[in-house]
């Protein structure tokens, strides 16, 4: 087999987990994005010391200790209780639940960079608690939390290729199983690190156009 060839057999391995890294990345960033504004709210505006508390201690569990130690205990972990999690589901969740930490911290620091006048101002003039939050703050806490989000979503992209330790399909995994099998591992890393280059450039410059079409507030 020629140079070339074994380069092309390379790419075609690895671009059969293109698409479980794509889904996967979109899968957790959906799920980071949503639990994340949730508890951000919670933790802004719900004024429940215990709420406030527990919040706080899930996100320094889920920020401090490594992702590979929550993918094991969801997909070995939970396995051996008789809770059985298909790779691909654990991963999700498990960057789900990590990104949800992080995105709680950029959603309540764009809360948090609003003047609190503005939600007292709304409340003298009629507006109810849930209209003031997500008819005033929200959309301009978005806005301040754009640039966070990209940075996040890039990260998340190239965090999946963890997933490939509990037997994930994607470009890692195939990766691996190409080394093991054919010993050319500078040119299937080489390649692998490529192919994570070209999903995060695209994935970068949307990043940046959206900040610039939507990220500063204007007035």
């Amino acid at each position: 087999m020629t140079g070339f060839s074994l380069f092309l057999s390379v790419v075609q391995g690895l671009v059969a987990g293109l698409g479980v890294t794509v889904f996967v990345t979109i899968a957790s960033l959906v799920c980071a994005a949503a639990f994340g504004f949730l508890l951000a709210l919670l933790r802004q505006f719900a004024g429940i010391k215990f709420i406030n508390l527990a919040i706080d201690a899930s996100c320094e569990f889920l920020c401090n200790v490594p992702a590979l130690t929550h993918l094991f205990i969801l997909y070995f972990g939970l396995a051996s209780l008789g809770v059985k999690l298909t790779s691909i589901t654990a991963a999700i969740l498990g960057l789900g639940l990590i990104g949800a930490a992080i995105t709680c911290a950029i959603f309540r620091a764009g809360f948090a960079a609003l003047p609190s006048g503005q939600a007292e101002a709304a409340l003298a003039a009629g507006l109810t608690p849930f209209q003031t939050i997500f008819g005033i703050l929200t959309p301009q806490a978005m806005r301040i939390a754009l640039p966070g989000l990209g940075n996040y979503a890039v990260q998340l992209l190239k965090d999946t290729s963890v997933v490939s330790a509990i037997a994930a399909p994607e470009i890692m995994f195939f990766a691996r199983s190409m080394v093991t099998s054919s010993f050319q591992t500078t040119m299937i890393y080489a390649t692998a690190a490529a192919l994570y280059l070209f999903l995060s450039l695209p994935l970068m410059q949307v990043t940046r156009f959206l900040e610039r079409r939507y990220g500063r507030l204007k007035g």
